[in-house]
């Protein structure tokens, strides 16, 4: 029988970290957890240390960034792999996941059978990237292959970010989007979040304003 696969564990939430660590010891015979880590340096000394097969890591690790983190343990330990577990439901962020040595993206609805058939998956060469976000990656690829862009795609925006835009412009609440968009008010909230970061701005009123004035929508 193989080794379980092992594991350092990468959030700022202790109680993301405890929830893992929990649902993970039901597959011992398949994963083992090296160590977990709150924040970015205290990851890096524990891959160091540990030379753990896999680790699981978020986007965003308090002010630090997962991606940053992920550029600096593939480059200075090719034999470790990294998987981004995340909330993050959005195309730029697995974009950049990968362009910087990811070789996965799932977000954190995953089930812990599935999880672990994916880590499984990962530490055999493939590149995993959740279902939730595949689909929408292949439409988008296939638009753009085909010269189809969204509004505001060349600002950066995801199409769902457009999308989200196009609402606030047409003056619709949170609760109004996600209402629309079949989302929840969080998803809706990380949406509006990288859209601000994208155009510069602060503000729904400066983000209207930035799709105006460029002729996003009319």
């Amino acid at each position: 029988m193989s080794k379980p696969l092992r594991l350092v564990l990468v959030d700022d939430h202790e109680m993301v970290l405890h929830g893992l660590d929990a649902m993970l010891l039901h597959f011992p015979d398949r994963v083992e957890i090296a160590g977990s880590a709150t924040t970015a340096p205290a990851a890096l000394g524990l891959v160091a240390a540990e030379r753990p097969d896999i680790v699981l890591a978020d986007v965003r690790i308090g002010r630090e960034s997962g991606l940053d983190l992920t550029r600096q343990i593939t480059t200075e330990h090719p034999e470790t792999k990294v998987v981004m577990l995340t909330v993050y439901d959005d195309e730029h962020y697995l974009f950049q996941a990968l362009r910087v040595g990811a070789s996965g993206y799932v977000l954190k609805r995953i089930d812990a059978a599935e999880l672990v058939a994916q880590l499984e998956r990962v530490a055999e060469g493939e590149t995993v990237i959740d279902p939730a976000l595949a689909g929408r990656v292949a439409l988008s690829a296939a638009r753009l292959l085909a010269g189809e862009f969204w509004p505001g795609a060349h600002l950066g925006l995801t199409q769902r970010e457009s999308e989200v835009l196009e609402l606030l412009v047409s003056g619709h609440s949170n609760k109004g989007v996600a209402a629309k968009l079949v989302v929840s008010e969080d998803t809706v909230k990380t949406h509006i979040r990288g859209l601000y970061r994208k155009l510069g701005v602060s503000d729904r009123s400066a983000a209207i304003a930035v799709a105006l004035r460029e002729g996003l929508f009319r």
